[in-house]
């Protein structure tokens, strides 16, 4: 049974959220299937000072940590100072979430015990 589902990975984002931490554009959960056919989660991010989405997934089925995608853009953008500390702020809260998800998952990979050569 999966333990990041998209039931599981919303909790973990409410979570997150309650604890004062603020996304200015969109955060969503999705249902993500991985290679063996298991859920494994996927967050989107839509900031609201750049014009690309963020994936946020773990990295594998037994490994606790996660990686950002930055999907790529069919044009240059340009941004102002504010927007550019705007994004910066933007990120700074992305890799928050990342660290509060791989802290989330480490509990459950330890409680199968996983060999450490599965998670590297």
């Amino acid at each position: 049974m999966p333990f990041r589902s998209k039931e599981t990975l919303e909790g973990w984002v409410k979570e997150f959220l309650e604890q004062g931490h603020t996304v200015l554009g969109e955060l969503d959960v999705l249902r993500h299937d991985g290679g063996a056919g298991e859920d494994t989660g996927l967050i989107v991010m839509r900031f609201k000072n750049a014009s690309t989405e963020f994936y946020l997934q773990p990295i594998g089925p037994y490994d606790p940590r996660w990686e950002i995608i930055f999907e790529p853009r069919a044009a240059s953008n340009r941004a102002t100072l504010a927007q550019v500390v705007g994004l910066a702020e933007e990120l700074m809260v992305a890799s928050a979430l990342l660290a509060y998800l791989e802290g989330r998952s480490r509990g459950p990979i330890e409680a199968r015990n996983v060999p450490a050569a599965a998670t590297a």
